[in-house]
């Protein structure tokens, strides 16, 4: 008896997940992954104001963030989004103590992990 091909887990059924990260690869890394678990990618914004522009098109479900873009922190968008949906930040450069306290419990993940766990860890949170 022949075995089912594994089938990726979809838990992310149908989700918007924006996508705010300035590196082309990363970005495409976690758009990939976030398809991968059924999730719809928005972006990938390369900027705070590209961000913010998608967010205003469109609500997102979701969110996986860089802090240091082009234009800035991403402090902006963190103030529309948080607490509204579940947002994970993904970063070289860790949370600035700033953000830090106005964000306690704002997971951070340390690049690079792992688009399936970033896309694990929004499904746990949502």
């Amino acid at each position: 008896m022949k075995e089912k091909p594994a089938v990726p887990s979809r838990f992310l059924q149908g989700a918007k997940v924006l996508i705010v990260e300035d590196e082309p690869f990363i970005a495409l890394d976690i758009a990939f992954g976030i398809e991968q678990a059924g999730g719809v990618p928005m972006g990938p914004a390369t900027s705070v104001t590209e961000a913010l522009c998608l967010v205003e098109e469109n609500w997102p479900d979701a969110a996986i963030v860089d802090v240091d873009l082009p234009d800035g922190t991403i402090e902006p968008v963190l103030k529309i989004l948080h607490p509204h949906v579940p947002v994970l930040v993904h970063t070289g450069v860790g949370l600035p103590e700033s953000l830090q306290r106005i964000y306690p419990d704002l997971p951070v993940f340390s690049k690079p992990t792992p688009a399936a766990v970033l896309a694990q860890n929004l499904e746990a949170r949502g």
